[in-house]
């Protein structure tokens, strides 16, 4: 007789049933909440990572523009380097940072490193070389808070380790088109431009150039003109351009307007405000004066009685060495002596305006080609844009109307940053690059 047991199928009762669906219920629930740990833990690291790398790239800029200010002072780098830590500390200390603010622990210098570079790939050092331009902010580990994390490390060096994140960041100058052009016009040389020998259309670096001739004085442009150019109606517009609050962009080889006239009154009243000397329209509160606004007493004269005319001190005819002016044995205050002067009072020195603002006395003026130009209202083309350090006050008139300045290399811009780390002169814009690797352009995966 066959055995009925054998043949009865085996199943399982739902009572039996109950103890597997637990443990898959008990093996879900934790798959799941350790996925919403892994989640917690990724989302706080990535906002982390952005509050980290967004104070990390404004204190490069910080520390890049004011590097820029402080460049060939005795102090540079460390001002360099404490400006950029006092702006890390600034936005870790800013509402919602307050797990960034608990790491840097009032002691910004252990948690990030400032470093300066002549060029943008490296090598970057502190205190760096002497004609530093970029600096460099990185922080290696910021260590986080970890949820899952904390079980990780159970796993050993095997395991994903310790929970943090790092950031770096490298800023320095960029080449720019000027907007807030003065309405002043240079005639340059189309082939002499070797800004690595310093000569830029054929004004050498440092040299004193006379801007604006006065009415008894001829221009290169043509008879009736004063390198003055056309940016908008008469006197009142040229004295609010001279003054710094005009917004003209022009870029190169585009055309500019030549402005038949001197108007020696408003270009002197809109100029001078550079130096704290305020007449006619014009206010400290609109216009303040530059950081520094030392120049030499007696001033620098134009001699038009030799031809070609001469620039003159106390009788002596005036030379440029390196920026350096002299008269004989008389030296000038010069570009140079302001720089320095700038540096040491940006520094935390003395001699500063105290409502003075960094690089008044700086103009961006248009580079023309005046190549077959003649007087009277005329188009030019623009090669380019001069820094011009202007040395002195301009006369309120007469035939001593000139406005004496010194071709400088750099300085500081107002428009969109360029494409490019910096391999130029003139106008330039501190902006963010890729951080690279020292001496190379290979990128950095943490920039």
């Amino acid at each position: 007789m066959m055995n009925l047991r054998i043949q009865r199928p085996f199943t399982s009762t739902p009572r039996r049933q109950e103890g597997s669906v637990s443990v898959l219920m008990v093996i879900a629930l934790a798959v799941i909440g350790l996925m919403a740990a892994l989640a917690l833990d990724g989302g706080h690291m990535m906002l982390n990572k952005t509050r980290l790398q967004n104070a990390v790239d404004a204190a490069a800029l910080s520390g890049a523009k004011t590097l820029s200010q402080v460049a060939g002072g005795s102090n540079s780098a460390s001002t360099t380097r404490t400006a950029a830590l006092n702006t890390l500390v600034q936005n870790a200390n800013a509402t919602g940072n307050n797990e960034l603010a608990t790491a840097v622990g009032g002691n910004a210098g252990a948690f990030a490193v400032v470093e300066l570079a002549s060029s943008v790939y490296g090598p970057f050092s502190y205190p760096g070389p002497t004609d530093a331009k970029y600096v460099r902010v990185s922080v290696p580990s910021y260590g986080l808070t970890g949820f899952f994390w904390n079980f990780a490390q159970v796993f050993g060096a095997g395991g994903l380790g310790a929970k943090a994140v790092a950031a770096i960041a490298t800023a320095g100058p960029s080449p720019t088109s000027p907007c807030d052009l003065a309405p002043l016009m240079v005639c340059g040389n189309p082939t002499q431009y070797n800004p690595a020998a310093g000569m830029f259309w054929g004004f050498q670096f440092g040299d004193l150039q006379v801007l604006k001739t006065a009415a008894g004085n001829s221009s290169p442009i043509g008879p009736g003109n004063f390198q003055l150019l056309d940016f908008g109606s008469g006197g009142s517009q040229v004295r609010e351009d001279l003054a710094g609050g005009g917004k003209v962009c022009r870029d190169v080889g585009q055309n500019v307007q030549t402005s038949p006239g001197n108007m020696v009154g408003p270009a002197s009243q809109g100029l001078n405000t550079r130096f704290g000397i305020y007449n006619g329209p014009v206010s400290a509160s609109d216009y303040p004066p530059d950081l520094v606004t030392s120049s030499s007493n007696p001033a620098i004269i134009y001699d038009d009685s030799v031809s070609p005319p001469q620039a003159k001190y106390q009788g002596q005819t005036v030379t440029s060495n390196n920026g350096n002016l002299t008269a004989g044995s008389n030296s000038i205050l010069d570009y140079n002596d302001w720089r320095a002067s700038v540096a040491a009072c940006v520094a935390g020195g003395s001699g500063c305006q105290g409502n003075g603002v960094f690089e008044r006395r700086m103009l961006k003026v248009v580079v023309g080609n005046c190549a077959g130009k003649q007087g009277g209202s005329t188009s030019i083309p623009v090669l380019g844009f001069g820094c011009y350090f202007v040395v002195q006050p301009m006369a309120g008139g007469g035939g001593d109307a000139q406005i004496f300045g010194q071709f400088v290399k750099e300085c500081e811009g107002d428009n969109v940053a360029g494409p490019s780390p910096s391999t130029d002169s003139g106008p330039q814009i501190i902006q963010l690059y890729k951080t690279y690797l020292n001496g190379s352009g290979t990128p950095s995966t943490d920039s």
